[in-house]
């Protein structure tokens, strides 16, 4: 077994706890900054007294208006905890997605499979309708992503791409064609309501809702406590394949189950915010940087500093242009652009 996988050290498992009660604690932070600010500010003591009060009635004295409750619950309370369910979850998809590929620059946007779900969500918008209610969109984004998925494997295999570098090469090539087969439906859509894929393709959290947000949630925990189960795994398949097969492990399948898993939690967070890149690549690097390589660290981190990033982002685009919102996926791409660069000069270098 490898290093990363035994290690108990008392002095870093006290680190990790350190760590993550820091995350935790700016991660509530972060949330009650976000909905405090915007087109129209929000004292903080407002925002946790509505909070509260919506918890547990009449245990504040109520002084502030209607119209202010509803623009902090109805409004930015859902949208920054979306921010936070779909940020965790990219990262560990990312993480994820770098141990089984053993490539620095795996990502589910790179892989296509973002791209995928955007095409199920742009397929039941534009024409399928919804046929299952609320369940529509987040399974046809989940389909749309297992095929972009297994579209890549096969293209990579079609290709003789097994390294991990032409593995990201397929991704990018396959994404391509499916948002040009998104740009189909579009296309072929009714043009009135062309206007809401604008929200799939550039990425936004300005359609939360409470009753929307326990598809993210549930999907969040279970595949969050998948991978977390298979943290030791995920170690062992960053040595390589035959490290990995020496200790038990069905390689190929594991792999393959990690890329559904991907996909489902990948398709379920584009359903409800659209395509937004780079957060599943850069913020297990800046984690490895904290906590070390070990996924049983890494991925809890993980989830926790994606989770605020993703809020921070969501609080720029809001207020950069306000009362504008600008695309999350714009303010996402800007800084995961630069990190790109700066990982690949420093893989060079």
């Amino acid at each position: 077994m490898t290093r990363a996988a035994t290690d108990t050290n008392p002095n870093k498992m006290k680190g990790l706890w350190i760590t993550a009660l820091l995350g935790v604690m700016a991660l509530f932070g972060s949330l009650s900054i976000a909905v405090s600010v915007g087109a129209v500010g929000v004292p903080l003591e407002t925002v946790w007294g509505i909070m509260i009060n919506k918890i547990a009635p009449d245990v504040i004295a109520q002084d502030w208006s209607k119209g202010r409750e509803a623009i902090v619950w109805d409004i930015r309370f859902p949208r920054a905890i979306l921010a936070g369910f779909v940020g965790a979850g990219l990262a560990m998809v990312g993480a994820s997605l770098q141990a089984v590929t053993r490539n620095p620059l795996a990502d589910p946007h790179l892989l296509g499979i973002s791209a995928g779900g955007a095409f199920g969500a742009i397929l039941a918008l534009l024409h399928t309708g919804l046929f299952l209610g609320l369940l529509t969109v987040p399974l046809l984004a989940f389909f749309g992503s297992l095929g972009a998925t297994l579209i890549v494997l096969a293209v990579s295999q079609f290709a003789s791409a097994t390294s991990a570098d032409r593995l990201v090469l397929a991704g990018v090539a396959v994404s391509f064609i499916v948002m040009s087969a998104a740009n189909v439906l579009i296309f072929l859509g009714d043009p009135k309501a062309t206007h809401t894929v604008v929200f799939w393709m550039l990425g936004g959290l300005g359609l939360a809702q409470w009753d929307q947000l326990m598809y993210p949630a549930v999907v969040l925990f279970f595949c969050g406590t998948y991978l977390w189960l298979k943290a030791g795994t995920l170690n062992a398949m960053t040595v390589g394949d035959e490290t990995a097969t020496t200790l038990g492990i069905p390689v190929a399948r594991f792999r393959l189950t990690i890329f559904v898993i991907g996909a489902l939690l990948t398709g379920v967070m584009v359903a409800f915010s659209g395509v937004i890149g780079f957060v599943g690549l850069m913020i297990p690097h800046i984690v490895r940087l904290l906590v070390g390589g070990d996924y049983r660290r890494l991925l809890p981190i993980s989830a926790l500093c994606g989770a605020v990033f993703l809020v921070w982002a969501d609080i720029i685009a809001r207020t950069i242009m306000a009362p504008d919102d600008m695309p999350i996926g714009i303010v996402t791409g800007l800084i995961g652009g630069v990190f790109f660069v700066w990982i690949l000069r420093r893989r060079i270098g």
